[in-house]
């Protein structure tokens, strides 16, 4: 009855347009009021900030401010240059770009919002121009900007660590192959997209050319970032704070020494945006925190357990994950990614134990589910992020994006079928 009370006011709240964290702590009220003794409010504080007071949080600023710092100080427009390098002038050829250039950026910053706004403001425009339809530009930026959490580092996955007790650096390196498979899947989706479309083809020169090794060189700035978080984190050097504090030092040094784009207003209004980010999502894991609290303590997650053990869903890993995946899709489309992320974990975590299934593979599950969510309407924000920017009416976006979230859909299930691709890399980096 509790849980049900509390689902009722969250939802209210959320309906007449009140914060999310405020809606998470009124909902936390109202589940102290139903269990009848106004003395436990008092921990409703404590659990408000001990949700907060956890050491591996403190990598989530320093990913966003060093994501922030490459958008001011031109690395991203670097990054995007070495991307079309890669990939050629071929036909269609920003297609691809966008989806490399996801996945090189993902190492950096590990937000898909941030992944979106950047990159889409760039190829969007220059997609719609080259003779891409308006909806499937923005569609594929939003799809690929999925990458962002999945390939290390990844908001998502401190937070999940955080509240598992899982290896963060073992979450990180698991997310490779996957993160990988995703990226494919978009680039096999672009190219059936412009195989029977008439796109500009421009001979380039190839790779090795001189004036490409000078645009090489040009870009080995923007490179660099990426190889200081994920290899210091994948030799074991640094752990995942300290990668994102050196890799904040190391944009900070570009974006002042080398391509001098980074002045000191664009450097403390990247600080000041990443205060705002961290707060927002401080605020929104303390508040989740108390609401966990509650459900545990009205023993909600063994309930839940035991009538999925009565329909024997828990006999079978597979099963049981796609099960999951299901409910929090459907969670994900009315409910803020990292709340869905904070709520559903403490009850998912103990099912999957139950049912034997290897720790750091259903964390790549339930991140890979929870990022999807970035794209789902009505509350995908990566949709709106994307919508914005290209000036795509929202309900065209709502409509197009399905196709792109079928392709997610897709690799979750191959993720789900196939726990070696979560569990081959961390094993032989030592991290499992």
């Amino acid at each position: 009855m509790t849980a049900i009370l509390m689902m009722l006011s969250f939802f209210f709240m959320m309906v007449i347009g009140i914060p999310l964290f405020i809606s998470l702590l009124a909902a936390s009220f109202v589940g102290f009021l139903s269990l009848g003794d106004l003395s436990m409010l008092r921990l409703m504080v404590q659990q408000f900030f001990s949700g907060m007071d956890v050491f591996s949080l403190m990598a989530i600023p320093f990913f966003i401010l060093a994501g922030t710092l490459m958008n001011s100080s031109g690395l991203t427009d670097r990054l995007l240059e070495f991307t079309q390098l890669i990939v050629g002038k071929v036909k269609g050829a920003l297609g691809y770009v966008n989806v490399v250039a996801s996945i090189l950026f993902a190492g950096v910053n590990g937000s898909a919002a941030a992944d979106a706004s950047a990159l889409g403001s760039i190829l969007i425009p220059a997609m719609k121009k080259e003779g891409y339809d308006p909806v499937y530009s923005a569609g594929i930026t939003a799809g690929s900007s999925l990458i962002g959490p999945i390939i290390p580092p990844s908001i998502f996955m401190i937070l999940y660590a955080a509240m598992t007790n899982t290896s963060v650096g073992g979450l990180f390196v698991a997310g490779f192959i996957p993160g990988l498979i995703l990226g494919g899947a978009f680039l096999v989706m672009n190219y059936l997209y412009v195989r029977n479309r008439e796109f500009e083809r421009v001979e380039s020169e190839t790779f090795l050319e001189r004036s490409n090794l000078q645009k090489i060189w040009h870009c080995m700035p923007a490179l660099i970032a990426p190889l200081i978080i994920i290899g210091g984190i994948v030799t074991g050097v640094v752990t995942p704070t300290e990668s994102g504090a050196l890799a904040v030092a190391y944009v900070a040094f570009a974006g002042f020494f080398l391509t001098k784009e980074l002045t000191l207003k664009s450097f403390m209004s990247a600080i000041f945006e990443t205060a705002r980010l961290t707060s927002a999502i401080f605020l929104i894991m303390g508040a989740a925190a108390v609401v966990s609290w509650i459900l545990t303590w009205d023993r909600v997650p063994q309930r839940f357990a035991e009538f999925l053990v009565s329909l024997g869903v828990t006999e079978n890993p597979v099963v049981l994950m796609l099960v999951l995946s299901g409910i929090t899709f459907i969670v994900g489309m009315f409910m803020e990614e990292v709340a869905t992320l904070t709520l559903l974990t403490p009850i998912f975590v103990p099912l999957a134990k139950m049912a034997g299934i290897d720790p750091l593979h259903f964390g790549i599950v339930m991140t890979l589910n929870v990022t999807i969510a970035l794209v789902t309407p009505p509350m995908g924000a990566c949709v709106y992020i994307v919508s914005a920017i290209g000036k795509v009416p929202l309900g065209d976006m709502f409509r197009g994006i399905w196709p792109f979230v079928a392709v997610a859909m897709i690799v979750l299930v191959i993720i789900i079928l196939f726990p070696s691709l979560t569990t081959t890399l961390p094993k032989l980096a030592g991290l499992y």
